[in-house]
């Protein structure tokens, strides 16, 4: 195994751990609001908004676990890694349409920026490390590793943005038009 996955490891432990974390944390917050998202009776905030957030932090706690497992050669990692990246790239593209489709909030630059382009983004970097993990580890695993904290920081901003709009809204929620 190169040394340079080596010299990652505590890079993704820490982005592992902290992204296992922040998916417990979002199970709790989102138990403890559901009670505003049912008094709208709209599943589109959830399916749209909160759940992308757990995808984001599970995908980097995979990513994180599988370049941390002990492999014996890195095509194995890299195809791991490629497959993580590829599914978070439909997925991204699954979370457009849903955005689109929206019937009760009108996303603004902000949100699509947040919750469309930035996990584009994040996944393309991880599938585009993951491919150049055999040819040219050092480099590749730079380019995984900042897709990896892209999905982390966008995790966390997506959880507060969640956060603060139900508890500002609750009681107001903004008009779709």
């Amino acid at each position: 195994m190169a040394t340079s996955i080596a010299e990652w490891s505590s890079f993704f432990t820490v982005t592992g751990s902290s992204a296992a974390a922040l998916t417990g944390l979002m199970f709790v917050v989102v138990s403890l609001i559901a009670g505003i998202e049912q008094v709208r009776r709209s599943p589109e905030g959830v399916g749209t908004f909160s759940t992308p957030t757990v995808v984001h932090f599970c995908a980097a706690l995979l990513v994180s676990a599988t370049l941390l497992a002990p492999w014996h050669t890195l095509i194995l990692a890299s195809v791991t890694v490629g497959l993580t990246g590829l599914a978070g790239v439909l997925y991204a593209l699954r979370v457009v349409f849903r955005t689109k489709g929206l019937s009760r909030y009108e996303p603004d630059f902000e949100d699509w920026a947040w919750y469309a382009i930035l996990p584009f983004l994040a996944y393309g970097a991880v599938l585009g490390g993951a491919v150049g993990l055999p040819l040219d580890a050092h480099h590749a695993l730079f380019v995984v590793g900042g897709g990896v904290l892209l999905l982390t920081f966008i995790g966390i901003h997506n959880s507060w943005d969640v956060v603060t709009f139900l508890l500002v809204y609750r009681d107001n929620p903004p008009d779709a038009s």
